[in-house]
C-alpha cells in the first residue's frame, strides 16, 4: 500500500479586503491551482466565481486575479482562508495536518466585516477549531455561516445548489449593491 505524500505549504498571498468589505469569505488552504495563479478559487473547475457571479446577475469575472479581487470588492466582499500554513496531499482538504491559522483579527480590525462565511465542511471545522476563540478573545463576536464547497469533489450538489445556498451572502449584503467603485485593492498585510 503506498501511502500519499503530503507537502508543507505556506499560503503564499495575502487577503483580499478594502474599506468597504462588509463579509469575509474564508476557504481552507488555496489549491495547488490557486497558489500557482496567487489567487483565490482559480482551479478551471471550481464552482465559486460561477455561484458569486449567479448571486449578483453578472457575468463571471476572467481568470485574471485582478478582474476577481475588483468584482470581489464591487460586491463588498474580502477573500482570505483560514490556514496560512500546513502540510497538505494535493488540494485535499481532508489531508491537511500541522495548522497554522491565518491572523483574521488584524484583517478584522482594519475592516468593518460583518459576517464571517467558511466554504466546506473543513474550513468551517478549521476556523471554529483555530480561529474562533482568539478573535473572541480579542473582542470579534461575528456571525459565522459555513457554506458548501464549491470545490468539483463536492458533486453532490448541482450549481443550482450551491447558488442556493451561497444566497446567504446576498443577506448579509442587505440585498443592496455598492454605490461606488473601489478600486483600491489590499494584499496581505
Amino acid at each position: 500500500m503506498t501511502v500519499a505524500s503530503t507537502t508543507h505549504v505556506t499560503h503564499g498571498f495575502g487577503p483580499v479586503w478594502n474599506d468597504r468589505s462588509r463579509v469575509l469569505i474564508l476557504g481552507s488552504m488555496p489549491s495547488p491551482s490557486s497558489r500557482e495563479a496567487g489567487f483565490y478559487y482559480m482551479f478551471p473547475r471550481n464552482r465559486f466565481w460561477p455561484v458569486l457571479a449567479a448571486l449578483f446577475d453578472q457575468p463571471v469575472p476572467e481568470r485574471d486575479p485582478a478582474d476577481r479581487a475588483r468584482f470581489a470588492l464591487n460586491h463588498r466582499i474580502a477573500l482570505w482562508d483560514v490556514i496560512q500554513e500546513c502540510d497538505i496531499h494535493g488540494a485535499s482538504d481532508a489531508s491537511i495536518t500541522n495548522v497554522v491559522p491565518t491572523d483574521i483579527a488584524s484583517l478584522l480590525d482594519r475592516a468593518p466585516i460583518g459576517t464571517i462565511f467558511t466554504t466546506g465542511h473543513k474550513a468551517g471545522q478549521l476556523y471554529r477549531r483555530y480561529c474562533l476563540q482568539n478573535l473572541q478573545e480579542k473582542g470579534h463576536r461575528l456571525t459565522m455561516i459555513n457554506l458548501p464547497s464549491t470545490s468539483p469533489a463536492n458533486a453532490a450538489m448541482s450549481l443550482a445548489d450551491l447558488i442556493k445556498a451561497y444566497q446567504p451572502i446576498r443577506k448579509a449584503l442587505d440585498d443592496k449593491e455598492p454605490d461606488r467603485q473601489d478600486t483600491r485593492i489590499y494584499y496581505g498585510k
